[in-house]
């Protein structure tokens, strides 16, 4: 079996490796291991015509290949489903933001998405065991990302969780524009409608963030 782990930490690949020999995989393992998103689409363009990887494992927060557009796990991810659409893939994060969690569901739909603080050694064994077996696992942040979302319909749409994200990390409305295919015109109703979902009559971005960070999606 093929195995490719990305992840920019060394000791953290190993881990993985270890943890994955004590798995009830009846097959011998093959690691290839990447610490970034340059390495990780040199390796996928290399193997595309060589091997399949059974099982793909990504750290979320990986250095990125900017001449690729490449800037994190989930576009390596992107790129090794266009290459290999057998192939499993788990992303773990330190993110716990439910809308990030969400964005990564939507845009990748792993058979894993694991935060790093809701798991040990045996879970993880347990998620590894379950995702090479073409089952999903889900850490416990990740479920309650989804039920808190789902019960917010009207954020599920890509680009006001997009929007949200921006002003989450200091963007100005003024700005949004340059980091979305919308006018300024356009963002100011999707603007609109968050407020109305957050039940926001009058407010600023503080105040959206604000009503965001209390229903936990921050």
């Amino acid at each position: 079996m093929e195995v490719l782990i990305i992840d920019d930490h060394p000791t953290q690949i190993d881990g993985y490796k270890s943890i994955l020999s004590f798995s009830d995989v009846n097959e011998s393992l093959n690691f290839t291991a990447c610490h970034n998103c340059t390495e990780a689409y040199r390796v996928i363009r290399t193997a595309q015509n060589k091997y399949p990887f059974a099982l793909a494992i990504i750290d979320y927060s990986i250095p990125p290949y900017e001449d690729q557009n490449l800037f994190n796990g989930v576009d390596v991810a992107r790129l090794i489903k266009s290459h290999f659409p057998e192939t499993r893939i788990a992303i773990i994060t330190s993110h716990t933001e439910a809308i990030v969690l969400y964005n990564v569901l939507k845009k990748v739909n792993p058979q894993g998405l694991l935060v790093k603080s809701d798991i040990d050694g045996e879970e993880l064994l347990e998620a590894f065991s379950e995702i090479t077996k073409g089952n999903y696992y889900f850490s416990e942040s990740v479920k309650k990302a989804k039920k808190l979302l789902l019960s917010k319909e009207e954020l599920l749409d890509r680009t006001n969780r997009k929007i949200i994200e921006l002003l989450a990390q200091g963007i100005k409305t003024k700005n949004l524009p340059t980091h979305l295919s919308l006018s300024q015109s356009a963002v100011e109703k999707r603007k609109s409608i968050i407020k109305d979902v957050l039940g926001i009559t009058k407010g600023n971005d503080e105040d959206i963030l604000r009503e965001v960070r209390k229903l936990g999606l921050l």
